[in-house]
């Protein structure tokens, strides 16, 4: 380590959001309160009501056909299937499902006691409605294999697909069903569903108001009605601190302040942060016309110096504050995952030895390795203005150089990254209970779509595997073909393999919630968009000794 602190570079001038702590709980933007009356104005709301600051305004509202639920549960609306804190399959609208010998055809029956928040039943028809129109929506629920949805009678849906796609469910277990009946192209903004809960009021950059769905079919929450804040960090910690709301959202940043009357929970995520490489040489370019490539990035001796020279455990303690735990893939601790491709890291001898072996020395002694004339130096870009990310890509770039390697950390805005990231390395985020993830990221077939496979990383033995991954007729059964795609002894996409990235953090979600509100046993968290601590509230409630 050589004396070096890596710390998280924060700033405290939002702390100055504190006067803003009573914005929402008064649905209003009338003035500043004094934290007295935000104490006063939080306490006086009754046991059965919250207030949360626990995630960003979905941009494009709660419609679960364009991308709505995600990353956590709907909230609003009910899927046919769902995964409990084991990340297990259960039902949810789903009594049984059945696949068939081939994997084409997938048969889900139907509870038929359900309704939605305006009384009316949800029937196969609704279902069949919203993969239909989910398929149709051009988002990011790629149905793209589905060949069709039939809805043979009011508790039968048989999906058929293209080809088998052991991904498929996946989307079973997040795509919330909408009402035929009650959708329009105002859906997003006024959702009608089977959830435990339904909006009842939605201002835009402040709040939602959500309230009970009294027709809900499944375990009661506690909570008839839920205030939730469209807060920044340092806003929700804000808010914490002056006692108006009863669980925040925090960054690590903050961890180490104590908040009177809140406790500090800690939830294990996959809620990933690594550096994306671009993979070829320079002189390409994207399919959208941008330059693509990069001399220093494409060579594999620098993708695994950096890899081998980053202290992983280094990142964890001096940036997240001790929050989160190392990250070797883009799917750590998730069944899919292969453990073999863990490897010994804060290494910079070995870093050194891998350049060395590759060409690259440092023959004009500035520190700074060479090969062919050229300097081992690029560009990590991170979405300016995320401190976390920043302070990730300033220490990994400091751990670089004592290998030789020069990193220049610049913050871009998301349309700048996504123009120069085909040419640049990016730090970028993912996580996901999905496997499809790992596919989209490595797959040759997605090159430069989105933000999916920007580095146009191409590997015919790995997307081999995938293919037979996700042809599998069952989850359990693509299971060893995911991990050999990550490593199978010869190549993978892994550190031991090409290393198109440098995974290098699996960040905790951290919430400060209130003295004696229990928050029951949280699944692994996603990546961190939507409200993924919301999917099990019907387990939440006061401790006795609390009321």
């Amino acid at each position: 380590m050589h004396g070096i602190s890596w710390k998280k570079r924060s700033s405290q001038a939002g702390l100055s959001l504190l006067l803003l702590c009573a914005v929402g709980l008064a649905g209003c933007t009338q003035g500043a309160s004094s934290i007295q009356e935000s104490q006063a104005l939080a306490a006086s709301h009754p046991r059965d009501e919250l207030v949360l600051a626990v995630g960003t305004e979905p941009e494009g509202g709660f419609d679960p056909t364009t991308g709505w639920g995600q990353y956590g549960s709907p909230l609003f609306q009910s899927t046919l299937l769902k995964r409990d804190a084991k990340l297990h399959l259960v039902n949810d609208l789903a009594t049984d499902h059945s696949v068939s010998e081939d994997g084409l055809t997938w048969t889900i029956l139907l509870r038929d006691d359900v309704k939605f928040s305006d009384g009316e039943p949800l029937t196969a028809e609704d279902v069949k409605f919203t993969f239909e129109t989910a398929a149709s929506s051009g988002s990011v629920i790629d149905l793209t294999n589905m060949a069709g949805v039939q809805a043979p009678d009011s508790t039968t849906v048989v999906f058929t697909l293209k080809s088998p796609q052991s991904t498929f469910i996946s989307i079973l277990t997040t795509l919330g069903i909408v009402p035929e009946h009650a959708y329009g192209s105002d859906y997003a903004e006024h959702p009608v569903g089977s959830g435990p809960y339904k909006l009842v009021q939605w201002d835009k950059g402040q709040q939602a108001i959500v309230e009970a769905n009294e027709q809900y079919y499944g375990q009661k929450s506690t909570f008839r009605k839920l205030t939730f804040l469209y807060l920044d960090e340092d806003a929700a910690f804000a808010a914490a601190q002056a006692g108006s709301v009863d669980i925040a959202a925090i960054p690590a940043a903050f961890s180490k302040q104590k908040v009177s009357g809140m406790t500090l929970e800690s939830v294990k995520t996959v809620d990933n942060r690594g550096i994306m490489f671009p993979m070829q040489p320079v002189g390409g370019t994207s399919a959208d016309g941008f330059p693509a490539g990069n001399d220093v990035t494409s060579d594999l001796a620098i993708r695994q110096a950096v890899n081998v020279a980053i202290d992983r455990n280094a990142l964890v303690e001096g940036v997240l504050e001790g929050h989160g735990r190392p990250a070797y893939s883009v799917s750590d601790d998730l069944p899919w995952g292969n453990p073999d491709a863990v490897f010994a890291d804060a290494d910079v001898q070995e870093a050194k030895r891998i350049l060395t072996a590759g060409g690259w020395t440092d023959t004009d002694g500035d520190g700074v390795v060479e090969k062919n004339g050229m300097d081992a130096e690029f560009n990590l870009l991170y979405f300016a203005g995320d401190l976390t990310r920043q302070s990730i890509a300033l220490a990994a770039a400091d751990m670089a150089a004592q290998a030789g390697i020069k990193i220049n950390v610049e913050g871009k805005s998301r349309e700048e990254t996504k123009k120069q990231a085909y040419a640049n390395a990016v730090l970028f985020g993912w996580g996901s209970h999905d496997p499809l993830e790992t596919y989209n990221l490595y797959s040759s077939t997605h090159k430069g779509e989105g933000y999916y496979n920007v580095g146009l990383y191409s590997n015919p033995a790995v997307d081999s595997w995938m293919q037979q991954a996700l042809q599998a007729t069952s989850e359990e059964e693509a299971l060893p073909f995911w991990q050999k795609a990550e490593w199978d002894g010869t190549t993978g996409f892994s550190y031991q393999g090409d290393a198109p990235w440098a995974w290098l953090v699996n960040i905790d979600h951290l919430y400060l919630v209130k003295d004696g509100l229990n928050i029951g046993e949280q699944q692994i968290h996603p990546h961190g968009h939507g409200w993924p601590v919301t999917s099990n509230l019907e387990e939440w409630s006061w401790d006795d000794s609390s009321k």
